[in-house]
């Protein structure tokens, strides 16, 4: 490899750590909360926002001693993922009615604008990177990588677990949740309309990201002596560095990223998604008090049914929850829509017309941007590099394939349900209703349930069950998430080691699942939250490293294709 390219990689991760470190050194100056919250709001998990927007009054002496400095910590991570890299410079004064600056209760101008967070930055950037080094794999692949997820190239012969179809919907489960119904209602309201389109053109710009980190998850994954597959970041950290002469540098990001992935699993893959979806389950219903243990005994349950058989069995469970839960919610969401027909032409005009208004594009508005590319990178998951671990186990021995069926995620996710979720809020009006706490996930929910209502007076009943069904496929593939990087991590006590003891971690993760239907969990649920988002930086650090490495093979696989080298296949029995 050019040792120029290798340079200018290493220099790139400098600057972003420099960025990190003046992030956690100014962590007062971090951007408004509503930035933190619109960004958080849109992960995985939204607890961070909760975070964000907790009362400034909440006295710390509730806490225990370590929730206090768990809680300053968690701080000093989001003041660096969240700061601020333009400098302040399209933040303004807050003034009041009478046209005065308001002053905060720190005795500090309080400011609002738009800010540029710099974990934002990273994935826009990094995808837009990817989209243009591959040459726009994300469009001249696509019909292709719908006849491979439609099992068109599936040899059953091939080396892996699962097919294309079910490594495809193993890792929508983990996007698809409370990200698109609360979210997308989240993100209207805080940048107008205007942020769908950049949610869009960022959605188009992460499938060449998801493209990237799926990729080079198959061409670096393990095969473990039980014939299963272990991949993902971390793997392809390790060992595609090491083979380019950087191997304690791959070490190292790939020893992070398994700690991230493993923090993240147990917190906005497991506890909070079954936290919220037991209090949108209590809202709609109106359950007692002592209904949630019932409920977290239910869903420990069927989680532990699914996650004890591996990737096969949550494989073949998403492959039928995924489908089942998009097809509803998708089906109302375009009842709504033909009611609501004669405003559609008004809604796309407002989308196309308020994300490029004169306050779109200076100052006030750049947030309506910055929102609608963290709501699609954060909502699809492009650039965390966590579906990567998923495709690793897919059936095949062609990685670039592997990598064309996985860039339809950010397209299902955000072009088709998101896009879904915000032309329902936009038609009916609901965007333009006045919430108090729109930054919380709950009212973000309460928004879409009430645009859906007002053409299906039951749905908000529905909404509650898909709500459900999402909570839940999201928990069993973040288990699968963070096993692998547990498994990675324990490999280094001895080789098996991580896969002899892979079931203490499922144990512990259905536990966590009961934990968190029942319990108030505080920093500690901010803090796994918050390494979701850390997850970004190690994985496209290494992806752009490993670039060059992946061109060669991409322009390989693609010059046999088109040249019909490439035979189809019949596809492949029912596993």
């Amino acid at each position: 490899m050019n040792k120029s390219w290798i340079r200018g990689a290493s220099l790139f991760a400098v600057v972003s750590l420099v960025l990190t470190l003046s992030g956690l050194a100014f962590a007062d100056k971090a951007p408004p909360p509503e930035a933190v919250a619109a960004a958080a709001s849109a992960a995985p998990s939204a607890s961070a926002a909760a975070s964000a927007e907790a009362p400034a009054e909440k006295k710390e002496e509730e806490l225990s001693a370590f929730g206090a400095g768990l809680s300053k910590f968690n701080g000093w991570v989001a003041g660096a993922l969240f700061f601020d890299i333009s400098g302040g410079a399209f933040l303004h004064p807050k003034l009041d009615a009478a046209g005065k600056e308001v002053v905060g209760k720190d005795g500090k101008v309080e400011m609002e604008g738009a800010s540029i967070p710099f974990i934002v930055a990273i994935l826009a950037l990094g995808s837009i990177f990817f989209t243009l080094w591959y040459r726009f794999i994300n469009l001249r692949g696509f019909r292709h990588a719908i006849d491979v997820v439609r099992g068109k190239y599936d040899d059953p012969a091939d080396e892996g677990e699962i097919s294309h179809f079910r490594a495809l919907t193993s890792a929508l489960s983990a996007t698809v949740g409370l990200g698109n119904i609360a979210g997308v209602a989240i993100a209207i309201q805080k940048g107008g309309p205007g942020a769908v389109f950049w949610m869009i053109v960022m959605a188009v710009f992460g499938m060449s990201a998801k493209f990237s980190s799926c990729t080079l998850a198959v061409l670096y994954r393990r095969h473990n002596p039980d014939g299963s597959m272990s991949g993902g970041p971390m793997y392809y950290l390790d060992l595609g560095l090491k083979k380019l002469g950087i191997g304690p540098l791959g070490k190292a990001l790939g020893c992070i990223y398994a700690v991230m992935v493993m923090g993240g699993a147990f917190g906005g893959g497991n506890m909070f998604q079954s936290n919220q979806s037991y209090a949108v389950l209590k809202n709609a219903v109106g359950l007692g008090p002592s209904a949630k243990y019932v409920y977290a005994t239910v869903l420990a349950l069927a989680v532990a049914a699914v996650i004890i058989g591996g990737i096969k069995r949550i494989g073949a469970a998403t492959s039928r929850v995924v489908p089942a839960m998009c097809a509803i919610y998708v089906a109302a969401a375009v009842a709504v829509i033909l009611v609501n027909a004669k405003h559609i032409p008004e809604a796309l005009g407002t989308i196309f017309s308020m994300a490029f208004t004169k306050n779109a594009i200076f100052g006030g508005a750049v947030g309506v941007l910055v929102i609608g590319v963290t709501r699609a990178s954060f909502s699809n998951e492009a650039g965390l590099g966590s579906a990567a671990i998923a495709h690793a186990a897919a059936k095949t021995d062609e990685p670039v394939r592997e990598g064309m069926v996985a860039m339809l995620g950010p397209f299902i996710d955000t072009i088709i349900i998101c896009l879904m979720t915000a032309l329902v809020v936009v038609v009916t009006g609901a965007w333009k209703s006045s919430l108090a706490s729109a930054g919380d996930v709950d009212q973000g929910v309460v928004m879409t349930s009430q645009a859906f209502a007002s053409v299906i007076s039951w749905f908000p009943y529905v909404l509650s069950v898909c709500v459900v069904l999402f909570a839940y496929s999201t928990m069993i593939s973040w288990c699968y998430y963070g096993e692998r990087g547990w498994i990675y991590l324990v490999d280094h006590l001895g080789e098996g080691a991580g896969l002899r003891s892979v079931m203490v971690f499922r144990v512990l993760f259905v536990i966590a699942a009961w934990f968190g239907a029942v319990a108030k969990l505080g920093p500690v649920l901010d803090f796994s939250d918050l390494m979701i988002l850390c997850m970004a930086f190690p994985n496209i650090v290494g992806s752009v490293i490993l670039a060059p490495t992946l061109l060669k093979h991409v322009q390989d696989y693609w010059s046999r294709y088109k040249s019909g080298e490439m035979k189809p296949y019949e596809p492949a029995a029912a596993e």
